[in-house]
């Protein structure tokens, strides 16, 4: 008998015909009873792969081998027969449902025609006492914070009898403290017999929960050997194919004047619901303030109101000293603002334009305008610049921006903003999302520069190292609203945890 619970022989997976390779020729194999972690860059081809194990794709060629035979995963349904469940980073749950009627779905008990409700109850309370994760069968998802509805999640799949759980990003969303329940709860899992792959790619909680870690990069699986003798170095070298650094040397910068002040905001999303919820705050010369939050606080909507792409509903914004709560996306911008959204493609690029006209985006009247037209000859020479000044590769201005990796989209667009004439006041919405280690470093070190030369930045991320690493003050959203201001020096994983579920620090 095999000590391997799992086998993916030589996976490829090829899609438009062959022309993309998301994996090229991995194997996986993961012993039972273990927590095999599978670590690798935004594209790496980690999902891919795990998708393929739960039958939503079919390998391009390749072989899995499960329990010691040979198995083709067509479906999530065959995945289930089997015994592979899979928690996704986006929950499969219907939040108008209760506990027990999201567990049920696809395999409804029944007593004659009709849904034995009562049956499914007791078997819900039956399965979540058994693995200690004991929650109420009534309660109605849309009532559950994010941790308890991961763990009706993974209570769904143990209902189906899985023996092997796939975590997709599973500590994405949640809280340190809800981290720390889950890591628990994986815990009781292997105790039960179970064995779990989980997909991140945060490196302390790869070395603080796996036995052994299998690392992805451009398709490929180039390393795999056991947590006892991985670091944080080895892992991201082996990520990126380099050595990288995890903190960045932060200036030491004289605080200011106020730049800008948001005084009592309310902002409604596209279905009139209130998502920021009196929000007031300041940032300084010189200063970084950090937003921190699990996703869903409100700080996206914070954002969009902030650089007019949304109306506020009340309150005010004062930038260098004037009311710009009722002012365009481009008049805000003409005041001094610099805004790197959490979405670049969404809201930052055209992926179907080259390079150097990306560059131009958004500031081409300001900078680029030869009496009505663009000035490709100054805009080719800054692109020429901007892209060595701030290591965008290739070296090639007329490359199409959708075809650069995100690391080197993200620079481009980190570049067009601080280069803008007059900007006084940066915004770094999720600055490194779907970017490798070595560019997160090189991103974080030029927010910093700009932190030298007296700006004032605000950073808001769902990534509590970034938020310590850049911020001189942190403050914290939950539900819409700040629920606490920290200087850096007092701030804790601890502490922003606590805030970020609402608590109240002692």
């Amino acid at each position: 008998m095999s000590e391997y619970i799992l086998e993916m022989q030589n996976i490829r997976k090829t899609f438009l015909g062959g022309k993309v390779i998301a994996n090229d020729d991995i194997t996986l194999k993961v012993k039972k009873g273990e927590k095999h972690a599978i670590v690798g860059e935004n594209g790496a081809g980690k999902s891919t792969l795990m998708k393929m194990l739960n039958g939503l794709y079919l390998p391009t060629s390749g072989k899995i081998f499960y329990q010691g035979k040979e198995v083709e995963i067509d479906s999530p349904g065959k995945a289930a027969n089997l015994g592979i469940g899979m928690v996704y980073q986006h929950f499969m749950l219907i939040p108008t449902l209760t506990v027990a009627e999201n567990m049920i779905l696809g395999v409804e008990p029944k007593k004659g025609m009709s849904l034995d409700i009562e049956k499914a109850r007791k078997d819900v309370r039956e399965v979540s006492k058994r693995y200690g994760l004991e929650i109420d069968p009534d309660a109605y998802v849309s009532d559950l914070s994010i941790g308890m509805q991961q763990r009706v999640e993974i209570l769904k799949i143990l209902f189906k009898g899985a023996n092997l759980l796939v975590f997709d990003e599973p500590t994405a969303v949640l809280t340190p403290q809800e981290i720390k329940e889950l890591y628990r709860i994986m815990d009781n899992l292997i105790d039960e017999g179970k064995t779990i792959i989980f997909i991140s790619h945060k490196l302390q909680e790869v070395l603080d929960i796996s036995d052994n870690i299998t690392v992805i990069r451009r398709g490929k699986d180039v390393a795999t050997f056991p947590t006892t003798e991985a670091t944080k170095e080895k892992i991201a070298n082996a990520m990126v194919g380099r050595a990288v650094l995890f903190t960045t040397e932060r200036p030491e910068t004289e605080i200011g004047e106020k730049v800008v002040e948001a005084k009592n905001i309310f902002v409604k999303n596209n279905k009139n619901v209130f998502k920021v919820n009196g929000v007031s705050f300041y940032v300084r010369e010189g200063e970084v303030l950090g937003i921190a939050g699990v996703e869903g606080s409100g700080q996206t909507e914070l954002v969009e109101a902030l650089t007019g792409l949304i109306p506020i509903y009340e309150g005010e914004i004062i930038l260098k000293d004037k009311d710009i709560t009722e002012f365009s996306p481009r008049k805000i911008s003409q005041m001094g603002l610099a805004h790197i959204p959490e979405d670049r493609h969404k809201r930052a690029a055209v992926c179907e334009f080259s390079v150097m006209e990306n560059f131009a985006l958004g500031v081409e009247r300001d900078k680029y305008s030869l009496r009505g037209l663009l000035n490709f000859k100054k805009l080719k020479a800054d692109a020429k610049n901007f892209m060595e000044k701030y290591d965008v590769r290739p070296r090639d201005t007329s490359v199409e921006f959708g075809r650069l990796s995100g690391g080197n989209q993200q620079k481009i667009i980190v570049a067009r903003e601080l280069e803008k004439v007059n900007n006084t006041f940066i915004i770094a919405a999720q600055p490194t999302r779907g970017v490798d280690i070595g560019a997160i470093e090189s991103i974080h070190k030029m927010i910093l520069a700009e932190k030298a030369k007296g700006k004032a930045v605000l950073v808001v991320s769902s990534e509590l190292s970034e938020i310590l690493n850049l911020s001189d003050r942190i403050a914290v959203m939950c539900s819409g609203k700040i629920t606490g201001v920290l200087d850096r020096e007092e701030a804790s994983e601890e502490k922003i945890g606590i805030l970020m579920a609402g608590g109240k620090l002692d």
